[in-house]
């Protein structure tokens, strides 16, 4: 990938090397899959953990797909 900018490459990457994403694992539509949590209801699907090859044809289900999840305590974190 190339990226340019005006701007240095100092400012662009400021902060990669501290981000930490926080994942979260939950069962949506009954389909385990792992989430980035983007604000209190929403969350970014990252990966699916399914072994049925229809649920990765889903666009509904798609990596990168913003959903709506409601954060209960079930939830576990990883990392």
């Amino acid at each position: 990938m190339i990226h340019y900018s005006v701007l240095p490459m100092e400012v662009v990457f400021e902060g990669i090397e501290t981000y930490e994403p926080k994942y979260l694992e939950i069962e949506q539509g009954g389909i385990s899959m792992q989430i980035e949590p983007i604000s209190g209801f929403q969350a970014r699907i990252v990966r699916l953990y399914s072994c049925n090859p229809q649920d990765y044809l889903n666009r509904q289900y798609a990596p990168g797909t913003i959903i709506s999840y409601s954060p209960f305590p079930e939830a576990t974190s990883s990392i």
